[in-house]
C-alpha cells in the first residue's frame, strides 16, 4: 500500500487523509505538537520539519511526501527530497515563502501585481512611502498569513508606528511595502498541475476577508467568460513556470476589468475547501491524485457553493445541519481565540436556493453577518442572469 508523508499535521494534512483513504493510501504526519488535528486521521510523527533525523525516520517510512502549509521550512523540504519525492518542488515552496521573490516573478511572467518594494532601513521606506503613496502596507517578506506581519500605513504619523512594529525584521528576513489596492472583490484561482503536466483548475472562487482572515467563499463567482480565462491562464504560467505539483491558489484583487495578483499558495488551499462537497473532484483528492502521479479528475462544480469558516469555536451543529445542503467539518481542535476550529459548505442547484439556505443556516446560528454580504452578492448574479 502506498504511504504519503505530509510535513504538517493541521487541517489540511487531515483533510488530505480523509480523502486519500478512500484511494487505498496510508499517511504519515510529521509535526511537532503531539495533539495535531491530523493526528486523529493518521500516524503521528513528533518532530521538527527540520531536524535530520525526524525527516530520515519520515523517509524511510512514505513513498512521496508534500506539506499541508507554506511555512515548512524550505530547506528541511530540500533534505527529505534527497531521500523521497516531494511535491510540490521545494523551490516552488521556497519562493512563496518570500514576498519579494513572489511578486517578482508575477512581474516577469507578465501578471499585474500592486506596486512594491523592498526595504531593508528606515531609509527605503521613507522612500518608498514617497513614491508609492498612502496608504500603503509595510509586511514582512517571511512568515505572514491571515492578515500577520502586516502594518497599515494611511498617513504620515504611521511610518514612524510602522517601522517601531516591524523594522527589526528588515535585516533578519526583510520587508516589502505593497501599495494599498482599493479592490471590488477578492478572487481566487484553486489550480493542480499533474507529474505530466496536465493542467485543471476550478471555477473562480469569490472571496470575503474579515480582519485579514477567510471568512466565505463563493463558487463559483460571477465572472465574464475573460475574466475566467485571465486568471487561469496566469495560474497555469506560475504552475509551469515552477514546474508545480499538486494544488495551488493563486489570490487575485479585482478592480474593473484587471486583475492584480496578491499571492500563491503553494498546497491546497482554505478557498478551495467548497471543492469536497461542490466539485466533481476536491482538491484534497487531486492533489494526492497529482503528487502519485494519477490521472487528474474532473474539476466541474456541482452546482453552487458556499463555503463559511468558523474561528475560535464551533458552532451548534444540531441547528446548522437542519438546514437542507449544508455539509459541516470539525477539525477536532480546542477552542481558541481566532483558531480555524471547523467550516461548512453549503450547496445548491441553483443560486436562489443557495441565497435562502444561506439566511436560513444565518438565522440558526445567529451569524447573519457573515452571509448576509453573501446572500446579497447571489441576490445581484440573479438579477443580472
Amino acid at each position: 500500500m502506498t504511504t504519503v508523508g505530509i510535513l504538517g499535521g493541521g487541517q489540511l494534512a487531515r483533510m488530505l487523509a480523509l480523502a486519500g483513504h478512500p484511494l487505498g493510501l496510508d499517511f504519515l504526519v510529521l509535526d511537532g505538537a503531539a495533539d495535531a488535528c491530523a493526528g486523529q486521521c493518521a500516524p503521528l510523527l513528533l518532530g521538527d520539519y527540520d531536524d535530520p533525523a525526524a525527516l530520515a525516520d519520515l523517509a524511510a517510512r512514505v513513498d512521496v511526501a508534500t506539506f499541508d502549509f507554506e511555512n515548512v521550512p524550505a530547506d528541511g523540504a530540500r533534505r527529505l527530497a534527497a531521500d523521497v519525492p516531494v511535491f510540490p518542488n521545494p523551490d516552488a515552496l521556497a519562493l512563496s515563502q518570500d514576498r519579494l521573490a513572489e511578486k517578482t516573478l508575477f512581474r516577469e511572467l507578465g501578471i499585474p501585481v500592486p506596486d512594491f518594494a523592498d526595504i531593508v532601513t528606515r531609509a527605503d521606506l521613507d522612500a518608498a512611502v514617497a513614491r508609492l503613496g498612502m496608504p500603503c502596507i509595510l509586511k514582512t517578506r517571511r512568515l505572514g498569513y491571515d492578515g500577520k506581519g502586516q502594518f497599515r500605513i494611511r498617513e504620515t504619523a504611521d511610518i514612524d508606528a510602522a517601522w517601531d512594529a516591524l523594522g527589526a525584521q528588515a535585516q533578519a528576513t526583510g520587508l516589502i511595502l505593497e501599495g494599498f489596492v482599493a479592490f471590488e472583490r477578492e478572487l481566487s484561482v484553486v489550480a493542480v498541475r499533474g507529474r505530466d503536466g496536465t493542467f485543471r483548475s476550478w471555477p473562480l472562487t469569490e472571496n470575503r476577508h474579515v480582519d485579514g482572515v477567510l471568512s466565505t467563499s463563493l463558487a463559483p463567482a460571477a465572472a465574464d467568460a475573460d475574466t475566467v480565462h485571465t486568471a487561469t491562464a496566469h495560474a497555469r504560467a506560475i504552475a509551469e513556470r515552477l514546474d508545480y505539483v499538486g494544488v495551488f491558489a493563486l489570490e487575485l484583487f479585482c478592480r474593473g476589468d484587471t486583475l492584480l495578483a496578491n499571492e500563491l499558495a503553494p498546497r491546497v488551499h482554505n478557498s478551495g475547501h467548497w471543492t469536497i462537497e461542490g466539485a466533481e473532484t476536491s482538491q484534497f483528492e487531486n492533489h494526492l491524485r497529482a503528487v502519485l502521479g494519477l490521472p487528474l479528475g474532473d474539476t466541474a462544480p456541482r452546482g453552487v457553493s458556499c463555503m463559511l469558516n468558523w474561528l475560535g469555536a464551533m458552532p451548534d451543529a444540531t441547528a446548522a445541519l437542519a438546514v437542507p445542503g449544508v455539509h459541516w467539518h470539525d477539525y477536532g481542535k480546542q477552542p481558541r481565540e481566532g483558531r480555524k476550529v471547523g467550516h461548512a459548505t453549503v450547496r445548491a442547484d441553483d443560486a436562489q436556493t443557495l441565497a435562502q439556505r444561506l439566511t436560513e443556516l444565518g438565522e440558526a446560528l445567529g451569524r447573519q453577518s457573515q452571509v448576509a454580504p453573501v446572500v446579497a452578492r447571489l441576490g445581484a448574479s440573479t438579477t443580472a442572469g
